[in-house]
């Protein structure tokens, strides 16, 4: 089984590409983050015609989630335990949905950015990713074999070499201690980097700014990863980030993360 996440910053924008990646890739699950779109908006005929089902979660233009699978779609999740809202009143974001595909509870999560260390988002940021490792944790607690993929945009770098130039990020977000702290302490709760290993760093990004010839440049960072309970880590046989799919005119900025499982 070949499962894979992206941030598609747009998915009516670049369904074409979208299309044409799949069919390239031959993955068999995609978690997309950032559809910017409505569920009435989203492109279902682009993945229904490869054969995927499509499970979306979308309330305006910004944010929205979507898991694509040929292997099985059921079971979908708007949203996980405790999640925080947004606002005033606090309102829920599209920034998680979850399905059961070929066997694996697999998550599309889009992590709030955090804009500015001194801004009530980034408080936000943490307290979201909080209550993602409380959800995480009940749910291996639940069920210590469980196949679980927690997919998507975290929005943060957790190591030095995971940015272009770590003296740049001085008093940024993203690189932030308290940051790194919630990115580790689901690490800690049983769920592990499973790209990394195969492909390492530096130099290994996901998304490069559209701004300032960031790709060209080199200037990227690493804030896209797939983190899986310890059963399906031990089904991992490979990694990559498709850096290809980030060139190119109309493309993402960022690249498909993909994984590669073993059968049960």
């Amino acid at each position: 089984m070949r499962l894979a996440t992206w941030n598609v910053n747009s998915v009516r924008a670049r369904s074409e590409r979208v299309a044409a990646w799949l069919r390239r890739s031959d993955v068999d699950v995609v978690a997309l983050q950032e559809t910017k779109c409505r569920d009435a908006q989203f492109p279902v005929e682009v993945f229904t015609e490869l054969g995927y089902e499509v499970a979306h979660h979308g309330l305006s233009q910004w944010n929205g989630v979507a898991i694509a699978s040929r292997v099985g779609l059921s079971d979908v999740r708007v949203g996980f335990p405790g999640q925080p809202g947004w606002g005033d009143p606090a309102e829920a974001e599209a920034r998680a949905i979850g399905a059961v595909c070929g066997g694996v509870r697999v998550w599309s999560l889009y992590v709030p950015n955090g804009r500015e260390i001194d801004n009530p988002h980034y408080v936000y940021k943490l307290h979201w990713l909080d209550r993602l490792r409380e959800a995480g944790e009940s749910w291996l607690a639940e069920e210590p074999e469980a196949q679980i993929a927690l997919c998507g945009d975290w929005n943060i770098a957790p190591q030095d070499d995971d940015v272009w130039d770590i003296a740049e990020f001085e008093g940024r977000t993203h690189v932030t201690k308290s940051e790194r702290d919630a990115f580790q302490a689901m690490v800690d709760a049983g769920y592990a980097d499973v790209v990394r290993p195969h492909a390492p760093g530096p130099g290994v990004y996901t998304y490069w700014d559209y701004k300032g010839l960031s790709f060209p440049k080199r200037k990227g960072m690493r804030i896209d990863f797939v983190l899986a309970s310890p059963a399906l880590s031990a089904r991992v046989t490979g990694a990559l980030v498709d850096r290809e799919e980030r060139k190119g005119k109309g493309a993402s900025d960022h690249a498909p993360v993909i994984v590669d499982l073993r059968p049960q």
